[in-house]
């Protein structure tokens, strides 16, 4: 908490991911801003997940689950974050960008490239190169978006695009701000959710008395949801960067002993 709340000796610029990015292809991400303009840019596209846009998308969120779980198969093993988490996710990812449904793959593939690298994850399946050049295609895509929904008025629970189109607090942003911005909620979206879902369900198999407990008392669920997120952390680490002694010191202790 400490380390989470002093901005100005630990800071979250220019990222919060483990590895640098080459100095021409640094994106900007409200996450990893001073808090002034971290809070105003937040503020600005909460609408979207607000307790009333949730409450006027239970029924759908809720038919999706319904559907995806009667699409199961019975009596065969199958893939529960293929069939489950990511199909979900992905789902309620396009509505909340309203993202053209035939380019909905792209929601799993830039985020999982975005945070596949050497540096990132240990993960060397994805070059540099491959990385760029999906961030690139992210780049041109997202952009046509944005000026279609620039010249949409806003309603109180619309998507995160139009939301970013017409609230202040990102205006006159250069490219890379914006794509920074939005693959942080794509990432955000993907991650979150998927790895909650695929988290809660293993556990819960694995302690069968806890999840007794919740079928035979369905209050508790509201409180699972939150401790499921605990358990299960939806993000591997984040990272600061020390601006000033001590912290410099023990920073570079770290990074000796890691």
């Amino acid at each position: 908490m400490a380390v989470d709340r002093d901005h100005e000796a630990l800071s979250s610029y220019p990222g919060i991911v483990i590895g640098d990015q080459p100095p021409e292809f640094i994106v900007k991400k409200f996450i990893a801003m001073e808090p002034l303009r971290h809070d105003s840019q937040c503020k600005g596209i909460t609408p979207a997940v607000s307790p009333a846009s949730l409450a006027t998308m239970e029924p759908m969120i809720r038919q999706r689950i319904a559907s995806i779980m009667d699409e199961l198969p019975i009596g065969e093993e199958f893939d529960w974050v293929d069939k489950v988490s990511i199909e979900l996710t992905t789902q309620m990812l396009a509505t909340l960008f309203d993202f053209p449904f035939e380019d909905q793959s792209k929601l799993i593939c830039w985020p999982d490239i975005a945070t596949s690298s050497p540096d990132i994850a240990r993960d060397h399946s994805v070059t540099a190169e491959e990385r760029m050049a999906a961030l690139t295609q992210c780049l041109e895509t997202l952009p046509v978006i944005w000026n279609e929904r620039a010249n949409k008025t806003p309603s109180k629970t619309c998507d995160f695009i139009t939301l970013i189109a017409h609230s202040p607090a990102f205006k006159d942003m250069d490219p890379m701000e914006y794509l920074g911005n939005l693959i942080l909620l794509i990432v955000g979206g993907n991650d979150n959710a998927r790895n909650s879902i695929t988290g809660g369900v293993l556990e819960l198999n694995n302690e069968p008395a806890e999840f007794a407990k919740l079928k035979a008392d369905h209050i508790l669920i509201s409180n699972r949801v939150s401790e499921i997120i605990r358990y299960q952390t939806p993000l591997m680490r984040m990272r600061r960067l020390a601006t000033r002694t001590p912290f410099l010191a023990a920073n570079k202790f770290a990074k000796a002993t890691r």
